[in-house]
């Protein structure tokens, strides 16, 4: 249960990522602080901001909240000892993983610009693919509180 609240946490930062990154794609607030690479505004002003007419913060945002949602569910006493949510937050996470890969290889070799905040966002997805993946491949009632799930079968 511990891993999942560990999700449901960084899924919180992503979706504080993904909502500045999206306020600043709408233009409701004015550019980016983009101290430490100079290449927020390159990033999300260009094509690849945008993926089949919504802007790729918006879809980050609406994974973030899925992720978040299921995570914070499967901390509920019917699901601690059950597979299930973490192998549907790692299929969710992986895709995201996946999409977040491909963005990153826009921002490196054709965009040569690179946006801090989407880089806390490609980490947190791939911390979240990681832990999701731990409890599909753990033990099962493994990383729950005492160590055993309550009325876990095992």
């Amino acid at each position: 249960m511990n891993r999942r609240r560990a999700i449901a946490v960084l899924t919180l930062l992503g979706i504080l990522d993904a909502t500045y990154l999206l306020l600043g794609k709408l233009g409701i607030t004015s550019g980016y602080a983009c101290s430490v690479t100079q290449g927020c505004d390159v990033v999300n002003t260009s094509q690849y901001s945008v993926f089949l007419g919504i802007p790729v913060a918006a879809i980050g945002l609406a994974g973030y909240l899925a992720l978040f949602v299921l995570a914070v569910a499967g901390t509920q006493s019917r699901w601690l000892a059950d597979r299930r949510p973490d192998l549907l937050l790692s299929v969710l996470a992986g895709l995201a993983a996946l999409f977040s890969l491909y963005l990153t290889y826009a921002e490196l070799f054709i965009l040569r610009a690179i946006c801090q905040w989407c880089v806390v966002s490609q980490l947190l997805i791939l911390a979240i693919l990681v832990l999701a993946l731990a409890g599909v491949t753990g033990k099962r009632g493994e990383d729950i509180e005492g160590g055993r799930a309550p009325n876990a079968e095992y």
